[in-house]
């Protein structure tokens, strides 16, 4: 799979930080579901002020860990609550 880089006119969107919770929840859950290597079907994003709260399963632990990362690499996420459980056989 071939990501292409995001442009509007030929120029990089702006980005801005999330003004409130569900901008932040929004912006996170989008980013978990198009994180290669990870299945985010089953994974909830709760935002309480700027901690993100994951939950949900995945099929193996290295996915678990791969989600948490990707939360705490968002801009505007100060604290990532991982409650995400294994669902498969690794």
């Amino acid at each position: 799979m071939i990501f292409k880089k995001r442009t509007f006119y030929g120029d990089e969107p702006e980005r801005q930080a999330a003004d409130n919770p569900a901008e932040l929840e929004r912006r996170v859950a989008h980013f978990l579901a198009v994180a290669p290597g990870l299945d985010a079907a089953d994974i909830t994003v709760t935002a309480k002020g700027n901690t993100i709260i994951l939950a949900g399963f995945v099929a193996t632990a290295a996915e678990v860990i791969r989600a948490e990362e990707a939360a705490r690499h968002m801009q505007g996420v100060a604290e990532v609550i991982n409650r995400i459980e294994t669902a498969g056989v690794e």
